[in-house]
């Protein structure tokens, strides 16, 4: 196990009705001026804008709300949430939404604080963060786990060239996180079946290393793999299923608060993959992994084969073959591809609308010409071009 330093200091409101009581979260922070960050409009039909907004009008907190986030989101709607955050002279964030609303209210708490360009400057310029204003969440849709990250995804067309890039410092991570199962109920089956594949993907991502000894965040990686398989069916079954959405909702939080990850190296390859999909295409990130991670899996198997035997042996039930693990491993691919297509997700390019000739423009995209990929086996521009290649010429 490597040497690690985790904190996280994130307080967790979980249960039926918790966002009624945000205001006063709020307020045991010693804010008082907040600017409230939004999706579509799915906030306001169900109500729970209302809701929130009673709680900060009952305690006398002033707001001030910005909506209109979208899936992938853009810099664009971060620029106008820094200027609205400075006219109003706000000292809190509030994202209500899921991980792209989270997103872009982390990149406004620190581009409302700091001088020059936030994603110039800190996404892509490597400045270090030392200062953002003190964000919370109340979560309506499981998957990003940026609730609990210390991670922020912003996409941001540079000269033609659409850039999308993640963000880690310790300023992201969100002062509190309200987390009401019911929230969910709404949700499509889409919509659920493409966040399980993001927690799946943010495990995974975690599980692949070449760090040895790591038993005990081996165990907890594959109890939550275990837990979202067993959930989902569940959950898209029974959409009104609350225990069954609060696992899962509960899962979204352990798969990428680091929780599975500190003291092990991590690969992010696959992810890095993905944004080139997700900024191109505009498809859901889930979906764009659920094509992308078997696809790694099967170019990348062979650099620790005992690795992915253990994967589909523990977290799939495959038996294990010693003569020959790498059947096993191969067995463990075809089932997480299996599981993946029962939710209803895609397995290629062509089943979310990718194409094969698009795969140059997605490597000059990653930019990996300048730099490698991944940990777990480190990859240069070839590889990962073999890697879309397989996702976009895999067949059921």
């Amino acid at each position: 196990m490597d040497n690690f330093e985790f904190y996280r200091p994130t307080k967790y409101y979980f249960g039926r009705k918790i966002e009624e009581n945000v205001g006063s979260y709020i307020k045991e922070s010693g804010k008082s001026r907040v600017l409230i960050v939004l999706g579509g409009g799915s906030c306001v039909k169900s109500g729970l804008l209302a809701r929130v907004e009673k709680s900060l009008n009952d305690l006398g907190i002033f707001y001030v709300e910005i909506g209109g986030v979208k899936p992938n989101p853009r810099a664009d709607l971060v620029y106008k949430a820094i200027t609205l955050g400075r006219e109003k002279d706000v000292d809190f964030i509030l994202a209500v939404g899921g991980g792209s609303v989270i997103d872009t209210a982390k990149a406004a708490a620190i581009g409302i604080v700091n001088d020059g360009d936030f994603f110039d400057d800190f996404f892509i310029g490597g400045k270090t963060v030392t200062k953002a204003l003190q964000t919370g969440v109340v979560l309506t849709i499981p998957a990003a786990g940026s609730e609990g990250s210390n991670s922020a995804v912003i996409q941001k067309e540079i000269n033609g060239k659409i850039i999308k890039q993640g963000l880690s410092t310790q300023f992201n991570v969100p002062l509190f996180a309200v987390m009401d199962p019911e929230l969910t109920v709404t949700l499509s089956n889409y919509q659920t079946a493409c966040g399980a594949v993001d927690m799946m993907a943010h495990v995974m991502e975690r599980y692949f290393t070449n760090t040895k000894d790591v038993s005990i965040t081996d165990r907890l990686c594959e109890a939550v793999l275990l837990s979202i398989i067993e959930t989902v069916p569940r959950v898209l079954a029974d959409p009104t299923n609350y225990e069954a959405r609060a696992n899962l909702m509960w899962a979204g939080t352990l798969a990428h608060n680091n929780m599975c990850g500190v003291g092990r190296e991590q690969d992010w390859a696959t992810h890095h993959l993905e944004h080139q999909l997700s900024a191109l295409y505009d498809v859901a990130h889930g979906a764009g992994l659920a094509v992308m991670f078997p696809a790694w899996m099967e170019y990348t198997f062979s650099h620790n084969v005992m690795r992915f035997a253990q994967f589909a042996n523990r977290v799939f039930g495959v038996t294990m073959d010693f003569e020959d693990p790498s059947r096993t491993a191969k067995q463990g691919i075809n089932a997480l591809r299996s599981f993946f297509k029962s939710i209803g997700m895609p397995l290629s390019f062509a089943d979310i609308g990718a194409k094969a000739e698009d795969i140059p423009r997605m490597l000059n995209f990653l930019g990996i010409d300048d730099h490698t990929e991944g940990h777990f086996m480190v990859l240069n521009r070839a590889d990962c071009e073999q890697i879309y290649k397989i996702a976009a010429t895999y067949h059921c």
